[in-house]
């Protein structure tokens, strides 16, 4: 029984990684709809894998996975316990052209031209102190191999620690950046996209300013993306829509703290002039979105009030 059960284990882990081929990948829905994907669910192993090892899995962050499962241990999760995976979103309200990255959300949105698809990837942003600004602007330059040289402010920062950088740190494995980076054109170029030598730190604030991705993830978005393609940078914690078949979405995610002391779980969320109407409009349930705000799951919500509407595609009714 042994060779089968190996066999058996090897069969699921293959169709684990070709369900997160096309987790990350989405067709593009016509342009008055905003809803991609379907969340699933997934039985803990006992395996003793941390929950970034089932998000790198399925292609989520790690503040994603714990928004969807709060409480869940991120270095062990409990075996036998059913997490969601986080892979229906709205999204962004922006243009859809080249890179969309929306911090609040750590994720990077990918608009290949003249492709009717969106490829959507997990991201690690600016920490605390070195927060990546909102932009728009463009790749400047395509680097292979980067070496890194860091800036006198992270040095800066670095030292307050105790630690000592070197003036370069050359390509290769050990390198922060990883093997792939793109450059922004966006002041004086300290702005990129890049890989990462470390396991630990997608779907976090956890950089210096730039935007970071997996090993794999980088590496195609690195041979997808064209030197000169639109970058821009947002920062939406809140996204809502009104889909075609009448069904009203909210996504709530926790918003970036401005210092130590905020909890971004608890710290207010400013809602703009539409979200507001959003959130008034008689059509919507106030009640649900409160709770929705409150939650904050990172996943959209279905918040119709009313008679109950067409749940055709699966998705629960709300009643008023």
């Amino acid at each position: 029984m042994k060779p089968l059960s190996q066999f058996a284990s090897l069969l699921l882990i293959t169709l684990s990684f070709a369900h997160t081929a096309r987790a990350t990948e989405y067709p593009l829905p016509p342009g008055n709809s905003r809803l991609i994907g379907e969340n699933s669910t997934y039985t803990v192993p006992n395996d003793g894998r941390s929950l970034e090892k089932v998000a790198a899995e399925y292609k989520i962050g790690l503040l994603g996975m714990l928004e969807a499962n709060p409480g869940t241990d991120p270095w062990l999760p409990k075996a036998g316990s059913q997490l969601t995976i986080p892979t229906q979103m709205l999204l962004p309200d922006t243009k859809r052209e080249g890179i969309v990255v929306n911090v609040a959300e750590l994720r990077l949105y990918y608009y290949p031209k003249g492709a009717n698809k969106v490829i959507v990837y997990p991201i690690g942003i600016g920490q605390l102190g070195a927060n990546t600004p909102a932009m728009v602007t463009s790749i400047s330059q395509k680097i292979p191999n980067p070496t890194w040289t860091p800036t006198p402010n992270i040095r800066k920062r670095y030292a307050a620690e105790g630690k000592k950088l070197p003036v370069t740190v050359p390509a290769g494995p050990d390198n922060p950046m990883g093997l792939y980076a793109m450059r922004l054109a966006y002041g004086q170029g300290h702005y990129l996209i890049h890989g990462t030598n470390a396991d630990f730190g997608i779907g976090m604030r956890v950089s210096s300013g730039c935007i970071r991705l997996r090993p794999d993830d980088i590496e195609a978005l690195f041979s997808s993306v064209p030197k000169g393609t639109r970058v821009q940078i947002i920062n939406q914690p809140v996204k809502y829509a009104v889909e075609p078949d009448g069904k009203r979405y909210m996504e709530v995610h926790q918003p970036l703290s401005h210092n130590d002391k905020d909890d971004p779980q608890t710290m207010p969320i400013t809602l703009t002039t539409h979200a507001k109407k959003f959130v008034k409009s008689d059509d919507s349930d106030t009640a649900v979105i409160k709770e929705a705000i409150a939650r904050r799951s990172g996943m959209p919500v279905l918040v119709n009030s009313g008679e109950k509407i067409d749940d055709s595609q699966g998705m629960p009714a709300i009643l008023q």
